[in-house]
């Protein structure tokens, strides 16, 4: 409705009333104004006056009583007060430009706004008329207003609810292609914005700690991004549920009047926003997140239909991130079901493989006595098949206090076969293999990488109804522990190396067995022949002189009387020699049985020994060989055989003057050494070479560097020694070196 005041002319009333001012001033102008005040108080249209002040500056002079309904403040409230002092900053702004473009052009306008009167948004239809004075000066506008507010709001509702149908027909569309999820949420809050016309869009994840993420973002303000930030703040998580509980909303209009904690004010404000809309996105009775909607630079008062459209949008989002869950955790069941058919087709294929494998090994048992390529291909084979670093076979000793890697197969590393460990220096790992039970660890490889390198390690016994033999190891550079497939796998092919083990001994014995029998059927008939010779060189030697006496000796009488004690003399030698022989065979093929224990007694070395050496003392003086005697002194008690013990020293000493040069020295020695009595035979001038060395003890063995036929002897002397020393439970050594022999006789049981 426009009204030109130059077109009405009536009398001024003076009547009681509100406006008594307002109709007075009216008075002091023209005439044509009167008509006006008829109208201001009767009229259904609402009706502001706005005086125009010397300054440019606008305050108001009243409202007519439909004004005054509209907006809930009175004419005497209004009265002087500028628009700032009854509209937010915003619109008063916007009020004032309005008054000014009116000035400005100097006639009626008309325009439409929305305002908020205490807390109330309403949209108005404004005509604005400029009063003159008689100077033609603009001093006051009359303003004549409609209330629009409900064809706004159908206009409102009508277009949000087109955009609203366009939103939730996009989402669908969205899960129904089964978009990622972030995509959805992205492209979702982007046309909720500009839907809007609002400055943010967010949708916030809350974690079960109740921290969260801005997961989905939309904004005019590129300054200020929020997209990924992670935290826990006031106005959330925490503070949300309990002010507003799972099912409610938050509206601000304005975070400075809605009286809110001093800590989520700087915490919006710190972001930018002026007014927000918060809604919670629920899944399956659960809050999930926020959908946040925001005004960054001014206050806003939110419609309930902005409100309704968010709440819907809501629910859809929330519809959306449960079927997003759903198709992930399907994705996930069928990455798990193909994971799982890989798995026990990896598993099959693996079980194939080790049965391949054990036939294998099967066969090669069957077809090799030895154990070594057996073993050999079984640790090759396994390294393969289970992609090893490491593969290998340890074996106990016989007391079980030592192992030693027999066989090995490594891929890069250098072999460690042959090297030995002490059971007792790893008690975390040896106790347990030793239960016939499976070992496994993951340790870090030492030494210096410059990252940290781990190993799986497996130990499997290995044992049979006869015990345990040994153990195989895995070794592989990764932290993924063996599984009980592969452990019981393992566990079958040690159980076939067991076998191979066993079979490997039996062969190894066997064949040590038949070379010992080989040895010993070509030693008894080394021994034999010798003997054979060593029986008849004697006889030879007798039978030439009764052969030759027999010559000499003539029914006449005797031919020639001065060979015959030289006859004689040979009988004598030769059957003593023959004697000798015939006794020492006896005693050590009695030795050699299983004789009688000796008969102890104890003497004392220091009296009992000498007279036996002194005994030598003629021989060695017409061989000009020299003859030393050494005790030590404080000498125990020995307890021995003294038969057997006078005859071991009686055939060193014979053998030591036998093969002693003229002019050399000869040394007996006794000390004592521990707990062991030592004797020892040393003679100057003789370096007996390494093979005689070796050989010495062997019955009818000579040294090949002297005539055995220029001394006496049998030729068993030494051997009777050793079997004799170790019947008394001694032992004896020979060495020989610069240019001097040594013999070498223990006995550790020492009496007091």
């Amino acid at each position: 409705m426009t009204i030109n005041p130059t077109d009405f002319t009536v009398e001024l009333k003076k009547k009681s009333s509100p406006h008594i001012l307002f109709t007075t001033e009216f008075n002091e102008h023209s005439s044509s104004e009167q008509f006006l005040l008829s109208m201001y108080d009767s009229v259904q249209a609402s009706i502001f006056v706005v005086d125009v002040l010397e300054n440019g500056d606008f305050c108001y002079v009243a409202l007519n009583p439909t004004h005054e309904q509209w907006v809930g403040i009175s004419s005497e409230d209004l009265r002087g007060k500028k628009p700032e002092d009854i509209l937010s900053p915003i619109d008063a702004a916007r009020v004032r430009q309005h008054y000014s473009d009116c000035v400005s052009f100097g006639k009626t306008i008309s325009y439409e706004q929305c305002l908020q009167f205490q807390g109330v948004t309403t949209w108005w239809s404004t005509t604005l008329t400029p009063i003159r004075d008689a100077n033609s000066k603009i001093y006051r506008l009359i303003g004549t207003s409609s209330n629009i507010t409900p064809v706004k709001q159908v206009k409102q509702a009508k277009g949000m609810q087109a955009e609203r149908e366009k939103l939730l027909a996009a989402i669908a569309q969205r899960l129904s292609e089964s978009e990622e999820l972030e995509i959805i949420l992205q492209q979702t809050v982007k046309e909720i914005r500009q839907c809007l016309h609002c400055d943010r869009v967010l949708i916030y994840h809350i974690q079960p700690d109740n921290s969260g993420t801005i997961i989905a973002e939309s904004t005019v303000a590129p300054s200020v991004k929020l997209l990924g930030k992670n935290f826990c703040d006031p106005g959330f998580s925490t503070q949300y549920k309990k002010r507003h509980g799972l099912g409610c909303i938050q509206i601000i209009e304005d975070i400075y009047g809605a009286g809110l904690d001093p800590c989520q004010i700087d915490f919006w404000s710190a972001w930018q926003v002026r007014a927000n809309l918060v809604v919670p996105i629920l899944l399956q009775q659960n809050l999930w997140g926020l959908l946040i909607a925001q005004h960054c630079h001014k206050p806003y008062g939110w419609t309930e239909i902005e409100v309704d459209l968010i709440k819907q949008l809501a629910t859809q989002i929330g519809i959306a991130v449960h079927q997003a869950e759903l198709y992930q955790q399907i994705q996930h069941l069928q990455s798990q079901l193909a994971s799982q058919s890989q798995q026990h087709q990896a598993q099959l294929q693996q079980a194939q493989n080790f049965q391949t494998l054990l036939r294998c090994i099967t066969e090669q048992i069957r077809d090799n006595r030895q154990a070594t390529q057996v073993l050999q291909t079984t640790t090759q084979e396994l390294a393969k098949l289970l992609e090893l670093e490491n593969c290998y076979i340890e074996l106990y000793s016989d007391c079980c206090k030592v192992v030693s890697i027999a066989y090995e197969y490594k891929a890069t590393l250098p072999p460690d076969k042959g090297s030995t460990k002490k059971i007792a220096d790893f008690p975390e790992i040896y106790p347990t293999l030793l239960q016939k039970e499976h070992w496994q660890s993951v340790k870090i490889v030492p030494g210096w990488h410059p990252q940290l390198q781990l190993v799986t390690q497996l130990a499997c016994p290995i044992f049979d109804d006869q015990g345990i033999v040994g153990n195989i190891w895995l070794i592989r550079p990764t932290q993924e522990m063996f599984d009980e497939s592969q452990i019981s796998l393992v566990q079958q092919v040690a159980s076939e190396c067991a076998i191979a083990i066993r079979q490997g001994q039996l062969y190894e014995r066997t064949e040590a067995q038949i070379k010992e029998l080989e040895q010993r059927e070509r030693l008894k008939n080394e021994f034999l022949r010798i003997l054979s010779q060593e029986l008849r060189t004697p006889i030879t030697s007798i039978s030439l002189a009764v052969q030759t006496l027999e010559s000499v000796l003539t029914p006449e009488g005797v031919l020639d009387i001065e060979i015959v004690p030289q006859l004689l003399q040979i009988l004598h030698n030769e059957c003593g020699r023959e004697s000798k022989l015939i006794n020492d065979l006896r005693k050590l093929t009695y030795l050699e049985t299983q004789p009688d224990p000796p008969t102890l007694i104890a003497i004392d070395l220091q009296t009992w020994l000498p007279p036996i050496v002194e005994s030598f003392r003629e021989l060695t003086s017409c061989q000009r060989q020299e003859l030393h005697l050494i005790i030590e002194s404080g000498m125990p008690l020995l307890e021995t055989d003294i038969t057997d013990l006078e005859q071991i020293i009686t055939e060193l000493l014979n053998h030591t003057c036998k093969y002693t040069r003229a002019g050399q020295s000869i040394t007996v020695a006794v000390n004592l050494t521990g707990d062991t009595v030592q004797l020892t035979f040393l003679n100057s001038g003789l370096e007996i070479p390494a093979n005689d060395l070796s050989r010495i003890f062997e019955p009818f063995y000579h040294i090949s560097k002297n005539d055995p036929w220029k001394y006496s002897g049998t030729g068993l002397e030494l051997a009777l020694v050793q079997k004799m020393v170790r019947n008394l439970g001694g032992s004896i050594d020979v060495k020989s070196a610069d240019g001097q022999t040594t013999f070498i006789v223990q006995f550790p049981q020492v009496r007091a």
